[in-house]
């Protein structure tokens, strides 16, 4: 996790984390406290709490934009593993923006300036 997401936690609270039901704790070789997710088809769950109008991820401890933690960050599901703050590693990630705007916090600055 980087230094940014702890002051941040946007994504957490903006987007709806879908993930396959074989990452979940009740399934062999799952992760994913079952508890914590929702059942959203036949063969998909999302985290509880990211499928409001208001998202907020029930796995989320903190204020946004202030300080935050994931709760379960060694058991998160893969789109949460997938998911990079803007500039991580030199690569841009708009949605990462997005978030943050939505929220009321600056956008991260490229990584890669223009010539």
């Amino acid at each position: 996790m980087s230094d940014a997401c702890r002051a941040c936690g946007a994504c957490c609270a903006t987007f709806v984390v879908s993930f396959h039901m074989s990452e979940r704790d009740d399934q062999p070789g799952g992760m994913v406290p079952e508890a914590l997710a929702d059942e959203e088809t036949a063969s998909t769950c999302r985290m509880r709490g990211t499928d409001r109008a208001a998202p907020r991820c029930v796995a989320l401890v903190g204020k946004v934009g202030e300080a935050v933690h994931c709760g379960i960050y060694e058991f998160r599901p893969s789109p949460c593993r997938e998911f990079a703050p803007h500039g991580w590693l030199g690569v841009s990630n708009a949605a990462c923006n997005r978030a943050r705007a939505r929220h009321g916090l600056v956008a991260l600055p490229d990584p890669c300036p223009p010539r």
